[in-house]
């Protein structure tokens, strides 16, 4: 091991695990994506903490549960007492956060990161801090001097909407924006050690970017789920979620097969253009000559249910959507491709990155370092994976109450380390999946009698990480009988 490894963490928004050849889908142009996973451990079975943006990427930031880091909700800022992974480096790194934050403002450098380069103009309501209303995001200003003019009147100002963002030429995207500004990153800091965290904002909507033709629509596989609703007896966020159209992003049209083939199709695009934005990068840390003294990962703060389930973007507990891409390359464990099975859990990242880098691992953090599992001497088996969903959004749902009640209400999931899914809340129906014969979850096995052993031995195994994590979410009392 070096004695000072940089690190390199990529992160996506809304990239499923079956976006790559590593994940069985060889159709998608990813070149960079094959190389990279070519020489790093991939992860099975990687789990998101939450189906959603805020909470999901405070785990990512944070090694915390979102009941814990603050973050319950989509838009919810990061409370200033829960530290981020740049508050845990050793003193003499240089740290750089670049893309989207969405914990708060986005448009300052905060939280003990040395760089910051911003993309998001779409959360100023969001902003903690007034003053931060007449600034803009670096990628804003970029545009601006490439003679594009920004479209949207949004908080008292004049911002660039997303759908013409993504509409502009492919080096002018914020993906290749951040690709070229992370690649000046790399090569300024080569004589000091860094980390470097890049917020990908692609692939999630507008479903729209520079390589929208690239895919032909009708050559698309499409799987038994696709347009089919959630089974009858499936827990009512799926069957009332799976309802729900966003009319600015994906327009009434769009609610038939053709339509969503093309959708998916623009879909894949943006998953090849992410591809060139990490090989990019890639491409400067082998110019700076750090390749083999850096641990590289990548990832996606969730999925996408692509119309699985038939089930717009995320919000799910649905595989599409919590399940994600996980690569990491360690150079000094080896350069081949190695398949990590078991369950993996994203609140594991920062202990297990920390740990890689040599740093020191706060007393504080809720995952684990499995740096262990990465040399060899320890293994994913047993490992369940967790689940803590405490609501979409602190806004009123635009289809009613009953939608809002019930999309805000917590739900709190386990995948078993053999391949069982549980899926509880109080008010609603819970669930229970095979994912070993029924790896599409279309039937709700929560009230078989031939499972109820089952069950209760998962439940009592959601409710002692309750008691470890210290989560006072109630969860349903199941009798020993249906």
């Amino acid at each position: 091991m070096p004695e000072r490894p940089n690190l390199l963490f990529i992160f996506t928004d809304q990239q499923r695990a079956d976006t790559m050849a590593c994940y069985g889908n060889s159709l998608i142009r990813t070149p960079n994506l094959d190389g990279l996973s070519g020489q790093s451990f991939v992860f099975e079975n990687a789990y998101v903490s939450a189906p959603i943006c805020s909470p999901s990427r405070s785990t990512i930031m944070t090694g915390l549960w979102p009941h814990t880091s603050g973050v319950l909700k989509n838009n919810y800022p990061l409370p200033e007492s829960t530290p981020v992974v740049a508050e845990m480096l050793p003193a003499d790194y240089v740290s750089g956060y670049y893309g989207k934050w969405h914990l708060g403002n986005e448009v300052v450098k905060q939280r003990g990161f040395d760089r910051w380069v911003s993309i998001e103009d779409q959360y100023r309501d969001y902003y903690r801090a007034g003053e931060y209303a007449s600034v803009f995001s670096d990628h804003y200003h970029f545009l601006m001097g490439h003679g594009y003019e920004p479209d949207r009147d949004f908080e008292g100002a004049k911002v660039f909407s997303r759908h013409l963002a993504a509409q502009v030429k492919e080096e002018h995207t914020k993906a290749m924006f951040l690709a070229e500004r992370a690649a000046e990153f790399i090569l300024t800091y080569r004589q000091r050690p860094w980390a470097l965290y890049v917020n990908i904002f692609e692939p999630h909507p507008p479903y729209t970017g520079p390589f929208d033709d690239l895919y032909d629509p009708a050559s698309i596989p499409l799987p038994p789920t696709f347009l089919k609703p959630p089974p009858h007896n499936a827990a009512l966020m799926h069957r009332l979620i799976q309802r729900h159209s966003d009319e600015e992003d994906l327009p009434a049209a769009a609610w038939n097969e053709d339509g969503w083939r093309r959708l998916i199709a623009r879909y894949w695009g943006l998953v090849t253009l992410v591809d060139k934005a990490v090989g990019r990068i890639l491409e400067a840390l082998d110019e700076s000559g750090a390749a083999d003294n850096t641990v590289v990962a990548f990832t996606s703060e969730h999925g996408d249910q692509l119309g699985e389930h038939n089930i717009y973007q995320k919000s799910a507990f649905y595989e599409q959507s919590v399940k994600v891409p996980l690569l990491m390359r360690v150079p000094w464990l080896g350069l081949e491709h190695r398949m990590i099975p078991g369950r993996w859990s994203h609140v594991d990242l920062v202990p297990t990155l920390l740990d890689l880098i040599g740093a020191d691992l706060p007393g504080h953090l809720q995952g684990r370092s499995r740096a262990g599992v990465l040399a060899g001497v320890d293994t994913l088996d047993g490992h369940d994976a967790i689940l803590d969903w405490n609501g979409r959004d602190r806004s009123r749902h635009p289809l009613g109450l009953e939608v809002d009640r019930i999309q805000n209400a917590p739900h709190r999931g386990l995948i078993s380390s053999d391949g069982w899914k549980i899926n509880l809340s109080i008010g609603d129906q819970c669930e229970l999946y095979d994912l070993n014969s029924d790896p599409y979850e279309e039937f709700n096995l929560f009230e078989d009698p031939s499972h109820r052993a089952r069950v209760l031995d998962m439940t009592e195994r959601l409710r002692a990480w309750q008691r470890r994590t210290g989560d006072t979410v109630p969860l349903p009392e199941i009798s020993a009988l249906p």
